[in-house]
């Protein structure tokens, strides 16, 4: 009788490191399969600034897709220098709104609008976008009130601005004598590419040199996807450590929004 009952203990001990194995197995499995989704396919990130407004804001969650420009090192998590360049490249288009490294900082995400092209002549004059010496057309729509962040509303005109090639969005300007509404001619080098916030008077992009914190002009390397889709999105306040804001800090309005 004790010989069947140790059998049956050492059975029901191999039984469950057996299933230890098992649940080992799936998990490794799925976390192969996430990784190799995340640096084939999609990729998802969290919008942390205003640099984007109005098409994107802060605690959107977008889904970035990994292939329309092919695959950089910067494709892989932590940007292993396991090759240089692009592989299968596709060249981004004017107007898209672009997932990258910050050239300065890899470490660093960023997400701006594609306004220059390799070869591209790119600058501002009174607040208005100048493209190989011709203004970029825009037409007003109106004015609304935001919060400023720094206890004061203030004034934001939109204009749809319309890039050469048909491409329209909307940008948001606080006038025409901000800091970066006047820059001398950009000439984006070959291979490069120039990018600009939406929010034209609150975005640190390619109007500003690396030295002085911004962006500067970002090689073809650093890209590391198209923004396609706003999945989710949650005003500020929200947190993951919270459940009841995930309903209540919600904006359903901007879920499943297709980006343009």
């Amino acid at each position: 009788m004790s010989e069947n009952v140790a059998a049956q203990s050492q059975s029901s001990k191999s039984g469950a490191a057996n299933e230890v194995v098992e649940i080992i197995k799936t998990v490794v499995y799925a976390l192969l399969i996430a990784l190799f989704l995340r640096v084939i396919f999609f990729q998802p990130y969290t919008i942390p600034s205003a640099s984007m407004e109005p098409n994107l804001y802060e605690g959107d969650y977008i889904i970035v897709s990994k292939y329309t420009y092919g695959w950089s090192r910067y494709s892989i998590p932590f940007g292993p220098p396991l090759f240089n360049g692009r592989i299968f490249f596709h060249p981004p288009h004017r107007g898209d709104i672009v997932v990258f490294k910050l050239p300065s900082n890899p470490h660093i995400d960023y997400v701006k609008r594609l306004i220059g092209l390799p070869g591209d002549r790119i600058q501002m004059k009174n607040g208005l976008l100048y493209l190989n010496g011709v203004k970029v057309p825009r037409q007003y729509l109106g004015s609304v009130k935001e919060d400023s962040g720094y206890g004061f509303v203030r004034d934001v005109f939109r204009y749809k601005e319309t890039l050469p090639g048909g491409k329209s969005y909307v940008t948001n300007d606080f006038g025409p004598d901000g800091e970066l509404d006047n820059t001398p001619v950009f000439v984006v080098p070959e291979g490069d590419y120039f990018m600009m916030g939406d929010n034209r008077d609150n975005s640190s992009d390619s109007r500003v040199p690396p030295a002085q914190g911004g962006v500067g002009f970002v090689p073809a390397e650093n890209l590391e996807g198209k923004a396609q889709i706003i999945l989710l999105s949650w005003h500020k306040g929200a947190s993951i450590f919270k459940p009841w804001t995930w309903i209540l800090k919600a904006r359903p309005s901007r879920f499943f929004h297709i980006l343009d």
